[in-house]
């Protein structure tokens, strides 16, 4: 005989209360990365829409930028700590693989009794987070889930790579999560294209530089093979997950993709045919890319000046190493 078990509760949807960020500390421009890769100033800016980036010093981790972003996003929703019942980071330059830095963060907190976990999806890992909290949320397993993403990729790049070094910067984005009485975060639609596992890669191993058969692992991708993936893949996903959602384009208020390159970026926009007041974010200009802050970083600047607003219907989307993507619209805060 089949015992049943109690059903959990759970709740109609989820809603991002606000969000968090931090932005390395260092103003990196074109100008000063241009020499060990022989270029310019000009074909950084046609090529990525760069026109500096945001590293962080030595004495700088990731997870003081983690951190930094995750108490924003927290004080900013006025939550109550012991209401935390989940940490989720993703992160691919955290220095430890193990612990995770989000058990860190939540003993940095001083709430160590929390769910607590590292996701590695790269450039789709915030949103891999959201769709995370997400469930959790709706499933009855937690009240709030702080999501972050960070990164201090300036720990991995190689000064004389021109595949992707002079795109890199460091930054944490972060959001909380909490329960709501409808859906505000829609359906997430993700998933990985593992055929193309070795477009955006490592040059090397840990193993490897330990024991003398390599150098330190940096960060290398196969540029034309990303865009290609990149603008035709995400497109037809990003039409999947409006339908999911019940909405077309001209509901979208806000349009935040991954902040990879700006050629992307304004492909996209051309591929889904977005109305021409949608605001898009640009961040990449000031910021760089920051891998899995990107979204957060963006967002979060929309909001801080005034171009994304309370309400507003946001569709983001990661893509990534792997490669992983992941996205979901979003109704702002």
């Amino acid at each position: 005989m089949t015992v049943p078990l109690r059903p959990r509760p759970t709740v109609a949807g989820s809603r991002v209360l606000a969000y968090g960020a931090a932005r390395g500390e260092l103003d990196v421009p074109n100008d000063d990365l241009v020499a060990p890769i022989d270029s310019s100033d000009e074909w950084i800016r046609q090529r990525t829409g760069i026109i500096t980036r945001n590293r962080a010093g030595r004495d700088t981790g990731v997870q003081d930028l983690a951190l930094q972003a995750a108490r924003e996003a927290i004080e900013t929703s006025g939550i109550d700590l012991e209401s935390l019942d989940a940490i989720i980071v993703s992160t691919i330059s955290f220095p430890y693989q193990t612990p995770s830095l989000a058990s860190w963060i939540a003993g940095q907190l001083g709430t160590p009794d929390v769910i607590a976990y590292d996701i590695s999806a790269a450039c789709a890992g915030f949103c891999y987070g959201i769709g995370q909290a997400d469930a959790l949320i709706r499933g009855g397993d937690a009240r709030h889930v702080l999501v972050v993403g960070a990164e201090k990729l300036s720990d991995f790049v190689s000064p004389t790579d021109r595949s992707i070094s002079f795109l890199l910067g460091d930054g944490a984005g972060a959001a909380v999560v909490g329960p709501s009485e409808q859906p505000l975060i829609g359906p997430t639609v993700w998933g990985s294209d593992g055929d193309h596992w070795s477009t955006i890669r490592m040059t090397g191993t840990i193993t490897g530089f330990r024991d003398g058969v390599s150098e330190w692992p940096t960060l290398e991708q196969d540029g034309r093979t990303v865009f290609r993936w990149a603008v035709w893949h995400t497109a037809k996903k990003i039409r999947e997950m409006l339908d999911r959602s019940g909405l077309t384009v001209e509901d979208v208020d806000v349009f935040v993709p991954h902040q990879a390159n700006m050629r992307i970026i304004d492909e996209l926009a051309k591929q889904l045919k977005l109305p021409e007041d949608v605001v898009i974010g640009r961040d990449i200009a000031e910021t760089g890319n920051t891998s899995a802050a990107s979204i957060p970083l963006a967002t979060h600047r929309l909001i801080q000046e005034g171009a994304a607003s309370s309400g507003d219907v946001l569709v983001q989307i990661g893509f990534g190493a792997g490669l992983v993507y992941a996205g979901q619209v979003i109704v702002l805060p």
